[in-house]
């Protein structure tokens, strides 16, 4: 866990009818967010610890945007408040405009100034009279942010066009970090780089904020770094919170349906769950947790099922993905011999299909029979909205025993 940031001497920018802040916990309640008759954000609550990062992920149009600007101050609320480290910052007749908030703010693009140098762009929010040695001070203050983002004191004389996109996003972070911002916001920051040099940009953008411990805000649609980059990751939809807890149990102990599929890959099957055990086309596997009995919808994450030539339950190759590393296999799982006689051909032919990830390609060919296995516990969500208006039609209780029933068009019902 992260230490707090020691408190600074004064702000840079205190204002006289606010409080100074004394760290960087950000406090967002019952925040509401309209644009005409259009409701995006709907009574938003969220804290953010001194010198953590949070990630906020959602699909778009979500309302992540609009939280960040309202926490920078380019918009206000409609309701609720928004406070730093114990300072008002919006709402109940508070407002601080967004150069007094001492919040960092890097975009996606870094929108650094074409027309001035790397060292320009740096010094920008820079008062040479408020630092030792006057204009030397300022210098001696850029090299020191360059240094800081890992970048040579010799590109202080380019200009932006002159550097990689990488090294524009560690300008940006050296800019937004020379006003000793207590809150750090990051708008899709690592976006527009490419694959290799988005993951090592990310990875010198946290060392830095960690060191300095300062507060983070993180803006991504990119799960993988949502959950790399983060000590929290929010998961926001239709304006409201979905989730809020540490990557670890947003990814495995996802809060529903939506947000398992959104973190990443999701095998979602239909089961019958019996205290904590569940009986499914894998067989019976173990349940954490489980939010209802009966007919549920299990998940696992791919990554969860391994191929174990051993194991009685077994499916057949449709078809790979090779990705280097690792291979996604797509299988049909195959009907238990103790149901294939109480079926239907075209029962048989909907049996349900899952993607599994297994590292030997080699190992696997269309058509092949094998065996997999279940590593670990599976989350149970409660039966979607057609099995709650079967039920409430009378449909029949499953012995738990009994296989789930096709559709006509081979599907199955959740």
């Amino acid at each position: 866990m992260r230490n707090a940031r020691p408190e600074r001497d004064r702000e840079r920018d205190p204002a006289p009818d606010h409080a100074v802040t004394v760290d960087g916990r950000l406090e967002i309640a019952s925040v509401t967010k309209s644009f005409g008759t259009h409701h995006v954000l709907r009574g938003l609550t969220l804290s953010v610890a001194p010198g953590t990062t949070t990630a906020i992920v959602g699909p778009s149009g979500s309302g992540k945007s609009t939280l960040l600007r309202l926490i920078a101050g380019f918009e206000r609320p409609d309701a609720g408040t928004i406070g730093l480290g114990g300072r008002a910052l919006a709402g109940d007749g508070s407002w601080v405009p967004a150069h007094q908030r001492n919040v960092g703010y890097v975009a996606q693009d870094g929108a650094l100034f074409p027309h001035l140098s790397v060292g320009q762009n740096i010094a920008f929010g820079l008062d040479a009279s408020t630092l030792p040695d006057g204009r030397q001070g300022v210098k001696a203050r850029v090299a020191e942010l360059l240094a800081m983002v890992s970048l040579d004191a010799s590109l202080a004389e380019r200009r932006p066009h002159q550097i990689s996109g990488g090294q524009q996003q560690r300008v940006a972070l050296a800019r937004a970090l020379a006003r000793e911002p207590r809150l750090m916001l990051l708008d899709e920051s690592f976006s527009a780089l490419d694959a290799g040099l988005r993951v090592a940009t990310r990875r010198t953008v946290a060392q830095v904020l960690n060191d300095a411990r300062i507060t983070t805000v993180l803006v991504t649609h990119d799960q993988a770094e949502a959950l790399s980059f983060a000590d929290q990751v929010a998961v926001i939809r239709d304006g409201i919170l979905a989730q809020v807890d540490s990557p670890l149990t947003v990814y495995t102990r996802p809060a529903d349906r939506a947000t398992a599929e959104f973190l990443g890959d999701a095998v979602l099957l239909d089961a019958w769950v019996d205290g904590t055990v569940a009986t499914c086309s894998l067989g019976r596997v173990r349940v954490a947790q489980p939010p209802c009995q009966g007919r549920c919808q299990l998940m696992l994450r791919p990554e969860q099922i391994r191929l174990d030539d051993t194991s009685p339950v077994r499916g057949v190759v449709l078809d790979m993905e090779y990705f280097g590393p690792e291979t996604t296999v797509r299988l049909q799982l195959a009907v238990p011999a103790s149901a294939a006689n109480e079926q239907s051909d075209d029962q048989r032919k909907g049996a349900e299909t899952i993607s599994v990830r297994h590292w030997n390609a080699s190992t696997t060919t269309p058509g092949a029979d094998i065996g997999i296995r279940v590593d670990g516990e599976a989350i149970a969500f409660p039966p979607d909205v057609e099995c709650r208006t079967a039920a409430a039609r009378g449909a029949t209780r499953q012995d738990p025993r009994a296989p789930f029933p096709a559709r006509g068009d081979g599907s199955r019902p959740a």
